[in-house]
């Protein structure tokens, strides 16, 4: 048995019913739980000496709406290939525009990556807002101080609330940002664009003027197509 499947059948054994899931891949655990669950959860994997995560080493926000979603499947065959894409509306969106979405499917989460230096040992733990329209996890940082300052950026690119941070705003993007540009339905062109007016002497915002575009990439294949016939080499 692995040090990874030992970990995973450790919490198996401690928090029971808690986990809604524990999956052991490449090496690496992951579990989820429940936001009802989750403080409890971390405070004893910092605590108990079995697992002694004294150190959150990251902390990201997760987007899962478009998730199995692709935009650039080609069929190739030895009579050639087809470079149609299907396409999917998550990253070409206009201001006003809605990504489809499944209610019943959860879509933000928080995924937390912990490290114990004294068992020499990694944990991922996800778990997932219950609400899509108004995300909220409870925070961690009076459990990992170190959660501050990421839980404030999941919250300024996802727009995940963290129930109990004590200072949560934005920390990459600007004061009068609108909207959350990691979520799968911000266009990739943004909402707005800046530009020095000489006139008003300082920066404007204004409506973006950008026009989303599909890019179809170049497909370079490796068969009886593309080979020099020997009498040209």
């Amino acid at each position: 048995m692995t040090h990874a499947e030992t970990l995973s059948q450790k919490l198996s054994q401690c928090f029971g019913a808690k986990l809604q899931s524990n999956h052991c891949a490449y090496g690496e655990v992951t579990i989820e739980v429940a936001p009802q669950d989750y403080l409890s959860v971390c405070r004893e994997l910092r605590d108990n000496t079995d697992f002694a995560f004294e150190m959150l080493i990251d902390l990201c926000g997760v987007d899962y709406s478009a998730y199995g979603q692709d935009e650039w499947k080609t069929n190739a065959s030895a009579n050639g290939f087809s470079r149609g894409v299907n396409t999917a509306t998550h990253g070409r969106l206009k201001f006003g525009d809605s990504i489809p979405s499944d209610d019943n499917r959860k879509r933000f989460a928080a995924v937390t990556h912990l490290l114990s230096i004294n068992l020499n040992q990694r944990l991922r733990i996800r778990v997932y807002a219950d609400d899509n329209h108004m995300p909220v996890v409870p925070s961690v940082v009076d459990i990992w101080n170190s959660a501050d300052w990421f839980e404030r950026e999941a919250f300024d690119l996802f727009g995940i609330h963290f129930d109990g941070h004590p200072d949560l705003r934005r920390i990459l993007t600007d004061y009068g940002f609108v909207g959350h540009p990691f979520r799968k339905d911000f266009p990739l062109s943004g909402h707005v664009e800046m530009r020095y007016d000489p006139e008003k002497k300082r920066v404007v915002y204004e409506p973006v003027s950008i026009e989303p575009r599909v890019l179809v990439p170049r497909v370079i294949r490796d068969d009886n197509r593309y080979k020099i016939p020997e009498d040209e080499e």
